[in-house]
């Protein structure tokens, strides 16, 4: 249950604190005091966009904090899922700041949003006006139907299979359309795997065939430096060679009265052995070094091969068009094992669908018993909520193919008066008979899910008097049942139905106006009953009443 919600610089809330209590409350104020208000903090708690317009005016930031009791281990499986701290108190805090950031947190862990949404979504629910539109809609009335039939578990289960199921037909189809098209295609690609086949193309060829060809186109070139380099070292006359052999020699002469020059001998030997080596070499590669015309065109018509396939597939290297050669090649063993790969998609569809089937059936099955439980007892709540010939049915139908949600569609149909035609709910009941039946649906669902509180946000909107009356005991009844209800209200008879009554109000000061919420005393409760009776003025005659309401709630507990 909701036990302390706090609220700092939140439009007309400067700073607000309050404790809830157990059972059935009730909330009152002037329209414009900030019940509203109090509502959008509250929202903010469940996922809701944050708008930094929301934050009071001066402020660098608005909070928003909630305190929850748990009871039982129920939500133990999300804080252990999330990796966060189960306490028997869980606090919920936002935090929005001017700048558009937003914070938010479960028991001062900072968390994702969506985590703080699906955990909120479990603690309270929010019931405003707009949402007694829902009650038209299938979606909303299908989830009642699963809620109170328990198939939360086996739908989930269901829409992860319907989700894998839809993906393999999707492949199926993928690929029945890809054999069409290769068949279509068929003799094109056979004509490009051939031509590249027959290409024979070599990872690295480009860059040596180009290279080839630099050096084929350059030979004279590069005999001349060969053999001028070679001419330097081992001319017969000036070469560096004969220089060097010579410098040996003088060397050799005096090792014998100077040995200290054997180390300068051992270096110039070692040069002179390499040097003649690599004028070996000059001498080698300059003999090879011949202009080859033949090979060069050989090379040239090669490499044109290589760049008109290249341009011909938009592509810039030899391995990318080795590629496409392979993907060629697989396109057409696709084609031969075509009706296989179909055969054995088609085996994996049919054996999904079984299964899905099967789910679906016990989707159904749980539905129809669930449709008549609640077609029971939505008529045992609305009865005496002022409609005695009130007639209710959960209509469950096949649909023609399967969705996510399983294999049906279903229709709430309704009608309040003795000899009216059922007909789906949203074309026949007036905005009061909406109110009472979505009430008696929330009463419905909260009990099935074991919700631990709702909050109703003048849920009572185009009823009166004694109709209110009997809706105020709907909801003292659920709280009475282990639920905590808050409503807020501007009716007398649901008000004083309230075990605590909280009251919201605007003060002015010089500078700014500021919502305050209090609870009242039992005098006090008279005294905004009395003006709910009778409007600003307060006469005898209102308090009596008043006091009146409140004493047949007294006796009623």
């Amino acid at each position: 249950m909701l036990h302390t919600l706090y609220i700092q610089d939140y439009a007309l809330i400067r700073q607000l604190q309050i404790c809830f209590e157990q059972g059935f409350s009730v909330i009152t104020g002037e329209t414009g005091a900030g019940k509203s208000v109090m509502l959008g903090a509250l929202g903010l708690l469940l996922g809701q966009r944050a708008d930094t317009k929301a934050i009071r005016t001066g402020a660098s930031k608005c909070v928003i904090e909630a305190h929850f009791l748990l009871e039982g281990n129920l939500l133990q499986p999300f804080f252990e899922e999330n990796e966060l701290d189960y306490e028997a108190e869980c606090i919920l805090r936002r935090e929005v700041y001017a700048s558009g950031k937003s914070r938010a947190f479960i028991n001062d862990t900072p968390v994702q949003l969506a985590q703080m949404k699906e955990l909120g979504e479990q603690l309270i629910d929010i019931h405003s006006q707009h949402q007694n539109l829902l009650l038209g809609k299938e979606d909303f009335q299908l989830s009642v139907l699963d809620i109170v039939a328990g198939n939360g578990a086996l739908l989930n289960a269901y829409r992860q299979d319907f989700k894998r199921w839809k993906q393999r037909k999707q492949a199926l189809q993928d690929l029945l359309a890809q054999i069409a098209q290769d068949k279509a295609d068929e003799d094109y690609v056979q004509f490009q795997y051939n031509q590249l086949e027959e290409a024979a193309l070599q990872t690295g060829e480009q860059e040596e065939l180009e290279q080839d060809a630099e050096m084929l186109s350059h030979a004279e070139e590069i005999k001349s430096g060969l053999y001028r380099a070679g001419q330097i070292l081992s001319s017969e006359e000036g070469g560096l060679l004969n220089e060097l052999r010579d410098s040996k020699g003088a060397l050799q002469n005096i090792l014998s009265v100077f040995p200290s020059a054997r180390e300068l001998f051992d270096r110039l030997e070692s040069s002179y052995i390499e040097l003649e080596d690599i004028a070996q070499e000059l001498e080698r590669q300059a003999e090879l070094a011949e202009f080859d015309p033949l090979r060069l065109d050989a090379v040239n018509e090669r490499l044109n091969l290589i760049y008109s396939l290249q341009q011909k597939h938009h592509v810039q290297t030899v391995e990318e068009l080795l590629q496409l050669q392979t993907s060629f090649e697989a396109r057409l063993n696709a084609l031969n094992h075509s009706e296989e790969d179909v055969e054995q998609l088609q085996k994996e569809c049919d054996t999904m669908y079984k299964d899905l089937k099967s789910q679906a059936d016990q989707l159904t099955k749980n539905r129809n018993k669930a449709s008549k439980q609640i077609e029971k007892q939505m008529v045992e709540m609305l009865i005496p909520q002022g409609m005695p010939n009130v007639r209710f049915q959960v209509e469950v139908s096949l649909r023609k193919e399967l969705s996510e949600t399983g294999a049906d569609t279903v229709n709430f149909r309704f009608s309040a008066n003795k000899n009216g035609t059922l007909q789906p709910i949203s074309q026949v009941a007036s905005g009061g008979e909406i109110a009472r039946v979505m009430l008696s649906v929330k009463a419905l669902v909260s009990g099935a899910v074991a919700l631990p509180t709702i909050i109703f946000d003048e849920i009572d909107t185009g009823v009166s008097g004694n109709i209110a009356d009997r809706m105020a005991l709907s909801m003292q009844e659920m709280g009475a049942k282990g639920r905590q209800v808050i409503s807020i209200t501007h009716l007398p008879q649901i008000a004083a139905r309230g075990a605590v009554h909280y009251k919201v109000y605007k003060q002015d000061t010089e500078t700014e106006t500021i919502s305050h919420i209090t609870r009242l005393s039992k005098e006090e409760r008279v005294e905004e009953i009395a003006h709910m009776l009778s409007g600003a003025t307060l006469t005898t005659e209102a308090l009596n009443n008043a006091r009146a309401l409140l004493a047949d709630n007294l006796k009623d507990n």
